[in-house]
């Protein structure tokens, strides 16, 4: 008896688990692309566009252990709203913050960089990738520093 009221048990423990209804929806914004698997291109006027300020920063000389940040600064210059759905960094050591809302034509965002140095020495390179409802839909950041050890080692 035991072994079928387990068995019973289970089955509507399946029967729900299978059942779970998982929301899944995807913004259409992030996978309208123009480009068709043909290779032949659409018209990508009415897609968001970044335009930045600067796509690569260099911090200079950073004393081991230090934590430096960066912002980097765009504007959507495109027909329709940019949204970011990640950004990548080259390392462990780099921790990025973007604007996850929405960037309407003509506003201004941002991508906060914070680089620690610690366990780090010599010249440092690092990337950050840019993922996006853009055409390319990846844009790299660049950062570099030359991490030197404190005087007092």
């Amino acid at each position: 008896m035991k072994i079928v009221n387990l068995l019973i048990f289970s089955s509507v423990v399946l029967l729900f688990a299978c059942n779970t209804s998982n929301d899944t929806t995807i913004n259409s914004d992030l996978i309208n692309n123009p480009i068709t698997a043909s290779g032949n291109n659409a018209d990508t006027s009415l897609l968001p566009k970044f335009k930045w300020t600067e796509q690569s920063h260099d911090f200079g000389v950073v004393i081991q252990g230090e934590k430096v940040a960066y912002t980097y600064t765009f504007t959507n210059i495109g027909k329709s709203n940019l949204i970011i759905s990640s950004v990548h960094a080259s390392c462990g050591c780099t921790v990025p913050k973007y604007d996850t809302d929405p960037i309407t034509p003509g506003k201004t965002g941002k991508i906060e960089v914070i680089f620690d140095s610690s366990d780090r020495n010599g010249m440092q390179n690092k990337t950050l990738t840019v993922l996006a409802n853009t055409q390319p839909n990846t844009v790299e950041l660049h950062f570099s520093a030359e991490v030197a050890e404190p005087e007092n080692k």
